[in-house]
């Protein structure tokens, strides 16, 4: 069955770690940290504007290799390519890195808000998205949904103190080395709720 939009970008983000252990996991976590990386080697050779530009162009190759290696792209790399070239160009535009900082603060706000849409309407699309590979007790797929809005918030607040609060190369330390391997942390930190609510293959 196809996947709708939102499961999709929620896909890519929680389902990090898992598809991680797989080779066609790395390869896409390969895509995904190319990026960052650029980022980070533009930023130490030349600071903010000229890493803004790489991250931009970093970004829209890893989009193009995607579709390259699978002959598709989920809207999550699209999104996030969306909002990489709109606030890195105001960046650049207006000679104003914070455009750039706020970026990691709208795509977490992003995902919490497409969960909580899936909650009010009466659609988990974390249960959507996994009930094929995860059978879970009802009540486990809400709390699970729970505490990944509750995780996108906490990162979009901490990516907003982080750049408010400490100098620019703290921030770009946290957006390079910070917020990725706490998205994955938190993806593993889930399993012991996964197990206690899990249905028995029978059920």
């Amino acid at each position: 069955m196809q996947e709708t939009k939102p499961a999709a970008d929620v896909k890519a983000k929680t389902g990090a770690a898992a598809e991680a252990s797989t080779g066609d996991g790395l390869v896409k976590l390969l895509i995904e940290l190319t990026p960052l990386v650029a980022f980070f080697v533009a930023y130490k050779a030349s600071g903010i504007f000229l890493a803004t530009i790489v991250i931009i162009a970093a970004t829209l190759a890893a989009l193009f290799a995607s579709w390259l290696l699978y002959r598709k792209i989920s809207m999550m790399p699209v999104v996030t390519a969306a909002v990489v070239a709109v606030f890195g160009g105001l960046t650049l535009w207006l000679d104003d890195p914070t455009f750039l900082y706020r970026k990691p603060t709208i795509v977490n706000l992003l995902f919490a808000g497409v969960l909580a849409g899936g909650l009010l309407t009466g659609r988990p699309l974390i249960k959507m998205l996994f009930g094929e590979q995860l059978k879970l007790q009802d009540e486990g797929w809400s709390r699970l949904t729970y505490r990944w809005i509750a995780f996108f918030l906490a990162v979009a607040l901490l990516n907003e103190y982080v750049w408010r609060n400490f100098p620019e190369s703290t921030w770009v330390n946290f957006k390079v080395f910070g917020i990725l391997p706490l998205t994955m942390v938190f993806a593993v930190a889930q399993v012991g709720l996964i197990k206690r609510y899990a249905l028995s293959d029978d059920t």
